[in-house]
């Protein structure tokens, strides 16, 4: 399994595959899994929706967190089977209590919008928290929103500011515009004209620009040019 996680790794799926490929057949959970992946993706075979589904179903039927992820992304989105959301639901919730992140992530979303099951402001947090702790931006980011808007949670902009800022120094665009939004409101975080410009400079690189606008508009009619030439200065340095 080392053998073709590396070659995977390095991008050689025909080997990859050519090593999974037997182990897959003689039952081996996580090798059904990753031939699954490969046909989803179409990585070193052509795209198969249909054999995707057969192998990751294999796979999640012996309880193995990727199987089960990815076959709740086919359901959630209706590639080789009917779309079904409470499906991908209960396939995500049973891969998050494994602890697969990309899983947590996607179940906290489900349950904050109410997607495949009951909207759930607690459990959305809860799933959301775990993801966190294991470097989810993403969930990082829903969390500043959680505690933005008060869904389950008595609103609170220093917390909200504070997991937008852990979200925004991973990278993430859209906490990167909301953190800029809060240093330009002095909600959260003490108001400071140089680092709203700094964020929401990120954010609009980033791919969040249409989010961020409004806020960068309102930024730069208020700095002065040494502040926006400082601002531009962070936002081309590198994340740390």
């Amino acid at each position: 399994m080392a053998e073709a996680l590396a070659a995977w790794k390095s991008g050689n799926y025909g080997v990859a595959l050519d090593l999974w490929a037997p182990l897959a057949h003689e039952g081996h959970a996580r090798a059904q899994s990753n031939m699954g992946a490969a046909f989803l993706e179409g990585r070193g075979v052509e795209q198969d929706h249909a054999t995707a589904i057969l192998w990751l179903r294999r796979a999640a039927g012996q309880g193995d967190a990727g199987g089960q992820r990815n076959l709740a992304l086919c359901h959630y989105e209706g590639w080789g089977v009917p779309q079904d959301h409470a499906e991908a639901a209960r396939l995500y919730e049973s891969a998050a209590r494994q602890g697969d992140v990309e899983a947590q992530d996607m179940l906290s979303w489900m349950k904050l919008v109410g997607g495949g099951c009951p909207q759930d402001y607690n459990g959305a947090r809860f799933w959301a928290e775990k993801a966190a702790g294991h470097g989810s931006a993403a969930a990082m980011a829903r969390l500043g929103d959680i505690h933005h808007n008060a869904l389950g949670v008595e609103r609170d902009a220093a917390v909200a500011a504070d997991w937008w800022g852990r979200a925004a120094h991973r990278g993430h665009a859209e906490a990167q515009a909301m953190l800029g939004a809060a240093y330009l409101a002095g909600k959260g975080v003490d108001r400071d004209l140089v680092e709203a410009l700094h964020w929401l400079r990120r954010a609009e690189m980033g791919g969040a620009g249409e989010l961020a606008a409004g806020f960068f508009r309102e930024a730069r009619a208020h700095a002065k040019p040494s502040q926006r030439a400082e601002a531009e200065r962070r936002a081309e340095e590198p994340l740390s």
